[in-house]
Order: C-alpha cells, then structure tokens, then sequence
C-alpha cells in the first residue's frame, strides 16, 4: 500500500490528492474499480480538451464566415454559407457534449475526493489518543469533517477544471491573437501583467482571510454544538438568551471576515471586469485603425475581437480559481496538521495473549499519573496494588482520590507518567490496546447510550454487534433486571433511547450499560458505581446477577455502598495519590483510626439521618 503523507505546504497538494486517488487503487482488489479509478480523471482531462479545443476555434471559424459573406457572390453564397454553418453547428453540439461530460465526470470525481477525505480524517480522529480529545474541541473536529472537507474536494477538482480551462482557453486565445494580428496582440495585452501581480497579492489576503474564516466557523460550530447538546442544563439555569448573545458575537465576527472578503472580492473582480471591457475597447480601437488601413480584413477583426473577448472572460475564470484555490489552502491547513498527527499511543499494535493463557491478575506497580490537560495536577503518586485473577478488589476513597482515574489506566485511555501497570505479568504499554479492551468489561457511573434502539445499545457490547441474535440480548437483558422496563415500552427492544440516552431514566440507562457489558463475557470487569442509580429491590437484583457474572472473572469495583464493599474479597483505600489501606473489609473496619472506618461511619450517619426523616411524620 502506498503511503500518505499529508502535504506541507501549498505545493504539495495536488500530489496529496494523486497519493490519496493512488491508496485507493493500491487498496482495491477489484481490476473494474481500478480501472474505474484510473480512467475517469484522464477521462475528464480529456473532454476538457475537446470542449476547449472546440470552444476556441469557434472565433476563428466565425471570422471565416463573416469573411464568406463579404466576399463570395450572391448564387454561391447559400451553398457555401449552409455547408459551413452546418458543419459547425456539429462542432459546437460535440463541444456541448465534451463540456457536460467534463463537468459531470468532474464533479463525482470531486465527491469521491470528500468521501476519501472524509474517511481518512476521521480514521485518524479515532485513532488519536484520549488526551487528544481532552484538549480538542469537538465542534471543530466536526467542521474539519464537514464543510473544510468539501471545500477542498471542490478545489481540486471543479475548480481545478474550471480554472484548467480558464486557462487552456487564455492560452489558445492568446496564440491565436498572434497568429491574427501580432502587432495588434502585443498591444492588447499589455495590460496583463499589472493584472497578474494584484492577483497575486489578492490570493495571499484570501487564504488568510479563509483560515480566520474556518477558525471561526470552527469555533461556532463548537458553541453551537455543546449548547445545543446539553440544552437541559442550559434551560434549568434559564441561559438562553446568554447562549444566543454568544452566538452571535461568533457568527458577527465571520460575517465581519466575510465583509473583508467580500470589499476585497469586489475590488478585484471590479479590476478584472474592468480589464476585460479596456482589451475589447483596445482591440477596437487599434483594430479599427489596422482595418482602415487595409491590415486586416473584416473577418480576421471579428476574430481578433472574439478570441480578445474570451481571454478577457477566460483571465476572470483564472481569477475566480485562484481565489477559491486560495480558500482550499486555507481550509485545508488545519486538515493536513490532523491528518500528519502520529498519534501518542499505539491503536493497533502490541503482543496478543493467547486465551488459555489470559488469567486477568492486575498489579499497580509505582504508579504516577497526571491528565495530560492537567499536568501540574498528580492524580497518582507511587501507587501500589495488586488484584489476583479471579477476585474481587472494592476501590473506595474521598471524591476526587483518583478512583474512576484507575478504570482509565487499566483500559489505556492513558499511560502512566511513572511506574508501570501488568495483566498476567505483562506490562500494558506491550499489550495490543484494541485485543485489551476487548477483554475488559466495564459500567461507568454515568453510562452513555448512543441515539439508537435499546437492541443496538445492548449489541454494541459484542465483538460482532451484526452476529448477535434477539435471544442473547434478551438473555442479558433479563440479567440486569432490563426486561421488564423494556417490554413494557410500546415498541420494545426497538425503542430509540434519544441522543446519550436522555429519554431513559439513570437507573434504565445503567441497566442497559450493565446488560451491555454481560454481553461482551469479558475477562476483566470493571464496575464504576455500576449500582448507583438503583432503588434497593432492583439493586439488589442487579448486584445478584452480577453476583453470579463475577465468578471466575477479576473484578474492580469503584463503589461507595456498604452492600458492595463487603461482598468484595480485598478493600483498597486511595487517598493522597496513593493507596493507604488494603485488606478485608472486616480488618480495616477493626483499625478506628483508618481513612475506611471514617468512610463508612459517614455513610451510616447519613443512612441514619435519611431513615429518621423518612419515619417522621
């Protein structure tokens, strides 16, 4: 396969694009899509040729008739007017037909450009590591995708075939102005090169203007995006008439760069709609002068003017390709720092331990850990555990000790700043993150849903979501106490649970995250207050199945609840970056001093005083 690097400067880009049509070939076993592939842009070349060709010699073939009417008598003018006019019509039908298959051909061209790099920078987004993410924001990430994406299919492709024969027409109407008339030529164009350098200088302020513009965008898109998806919270705290002033003060400040734009755009095309009127009014001139002087006859002074006319339209065609080329640039830079960005932990690589051999033992071997957004915030200073295969290790300690930061670790959302993390003795860092994670099992605290029916949420567990069959998901529905609540919906496992799950309750949505993770029969199971949201009857039958699903599995629990600690075989306490106390629950109830006893007699004061205000009357 060949390989792709994204361009580093403007140069580089047209290559980029051949890289990328070429890595679409190289990836196709089928010879009709290579083919395809190759054919249809040489195909396009090609049509753009005949339909430039044609279109340029319309002016010379037109002087001729003009030269057949003044000069051929009367009886021979009809046969030989016909003969020619029918000729050309026959010309310009295939011009017609070249020029339309050229823009078609062009255009699905274009399209398959934006799927390709729509695909390659989203491939590479989901490569990054969660750090990234950490410190990205999302809306842009969606504006990359979306509009820069197609900005740049459409100029290198479309505009790159407009501005292709822009500038075939310019220059077969250039050649052909020297071939009629070169006194006449040299004199025309003259104008020209003043022309060429404001255009320059014009294209620079454009790209400029372009990536402040998709900056812009990018950052409208972001507001808009996370407003609008946790529109809940904006209206409980009534901020919507903030969250409208702020987006407007975003869209003014693009409609403020589209003015600049726009009073540049015009000043320009102005020059060049001048500079087309000026040549035609030279040729006139000058023209009429060399006519008068028997230099040049009626016809050939048509053509000159004709073939002036189109490079007069064929220089503003150069101006618009230069300028919508000078925005793909601008668009496309922040799409080549995405797409070049090695990601900072490996996506696919590592050692795969075979099945009979994979037990699940956990160790924590001096670990330090700070969030890469965060780096003068030490999460984890030398912290020390061990979990042994097939056993049940309870996390507990004060908010923010670090203990959802543990499921992160062991999942690899992260590395470790210091120290190191083993599974069955092998260092993480040397283990395939996609195998890992696969052999893992998890609940968070807060469980997303995506916005699709409870079947496919409860599927997305499996390896092969497409393989799974409504008996497994039923089964496990059953399991984590789902099934009642999901039947008695009007449409059952079919029902669509909204974006994140927001039509579902907290404790519907964490059973469905827990019927999710029993799908996937993973090794590891990690439990991230995976019974928080449950009343006490339903708790305490999701707990039972859980139960019974621990067995012969390792198992972290990050938990809070008496009832879930107890049951657990080891108790870890986090405290100050590090584990302060580890042992059975019993032991470490027995040492009235420790950081777990004050835990738990604050947990049954607080059961204490919810029970006297539920009794009283």
């Amino acid at each position: 396969m060949i390989s792709v690097d994204p361009p580093q400067g403007k140069r580089d880009v047209f290559l980029y694009i051949v890289k990328i049509k070429l890595q679409d070939i190289g990836q196709s076993p089928d010879y009709r899509l290579i083919t395809h592939q190759c054919l249809l842009p040489a195909a396009a070349v090609g049509f753009l040729t005949v339909s430039s060709v044609i279109t340029m010699s319309a002016p010379f073939f037109l002087g001729k008739v003009i030269d057949v009417i003044y000069s051929n008598s009367t009886q021979d003018l009809t046969s030989s007017l016909t003969a020619l006019c029918a000729l050309l019509s026959g010309v310009f039908l295939c011009g017609a037909a070249a020029n339309a298959t050229r823009v078609y051909l062009m255009q699905t061209s274009g399209q398959r450009i934006v799927r390709r790099l729509r695909s390659s920078l989203f491939s590479s987004l989901l490569r990054q590591e969660v750090g990234f993410f950490d410190q990205t924001r999302t809306g842009e990430l969606i504006n990359r995708l979306s509009s820069d994406t197609l900005l740049i299919g459409r100029s290198v492709t479309e505009n790159l075939s407009d501005g292709l024969r822009a500038l075939a027409q310019a220059s077969v109407g250039v050649g052909m102005m020297f071939f009629v008339s070169p006194q006449l030529a040299m004199f025309v164009l003259s104008i020209v090169p003043p022309l060429a350098i404001v255009a320059v200088i014009y294209g620079r302020y454009l790209r400029k203007v372009s990536v402040l513009t998709q900056d812009s965008l990018a950052e409208a898109t972001q507001l808009s995006e996370e407003r609008i998806g946790n529109i809940r919270t904006v209206r409980a705290f009534g901020k919507e008439m903030l969250e409208m002033k702020k987006y407007d003060g975003k869209v003014d400040f693009v409609l403020d760069l589209a003015y600049k734009e726009a009073f540049a755009r015009a000043g320009f095309f102005g020059l060049t709609g001048l500079s087309g009127n000026l040549i035609v009014l030279a040729v006139l001139y000058k023209g009429g002068l060399l006519a008068g002087a028997a230099h040049m006859t009626v016809g050939e002074l048509s053509s000159f003017l004709m073939y002036a006319f189109w490079v007069g339209l064929s220089i503003g065609g150069l101006s618009s390709f230069y300028s919508e080329l000078m925005k793909g640039f601008g668009a496309g830079s922040r799409i080549w720092e995405l797409l070049d960005r090695k990601p900072m932990m490996p996506f696919n690589e590592g050692l795969v331990i075979a099945p009979e051999k994979f037990k699940g033992a956990l160790e924590f071997c001096d670990v330090g850990f700070m969030y890469p957004s965060r780096p003068d915030a030490p999460i984890f200073q030398g912290l020390n555990l061990s979990v042994p295969s097939g056993s049940v290790m309870a996390v507990v300690g004060p908010s923010g000790s670090g203990k959802s930061t543990l499921v992160s670790l062991l999942l690899r959302l992260y590395d470790p700043s210091t120290g190191s993390i083993y599974i069955d003795g092998h260092n993480v860092r040397h283990l395939n993150p996609l195998w890992l994670r696969s052999k893992i099992g998890t609940v968070s605290q807060e469980p997303v849903l995506f916005s699709c029916s409870i079947s496919e949420n409860i599927a997305y567990g499996a390896e092969d979501p497409s393989s799974v069959t409504q008996e497994q998901i039923q089964r496990v529905a059953d399991i984590a106490n789902a099934l009642g609540f999901i039947e008695n919906f009007p449409k059952g496992f079919n029902t669509v649970v909204g974006e994140k799950g927001v039509l579902l309750s907290g404790g519907q949505k964490q059973r469905i995250a827990i019927a999710r993770a029993l799908l996937k029969n993973p090794r590891i199971l990690l439990l991230d207050e995976a019974t928080s949201a449950l009343d006490a009857e339903n708790e305490y039958l999701v707990q039972e199945a859980l139960d019974r699903l621990m067995e012969g599995r390792t198992v972290l629990i990050i938990a809070h609840r008496l009832s879930t600690i107890q049951n657990a075989d080891a108790v870890a306490v986090l405290d100050q970056c590090r584990v302060v106390e580890c042992g059975k629950h019993e032991q470490l109830l027995q040492n009235r001093n420790g950081l777990f006893s004050k835990l738990m007699e604050k947990q049954s004061n607080l059961l204490r005083s919810r029970d006297a205000a539920m009794s009283t009357p």
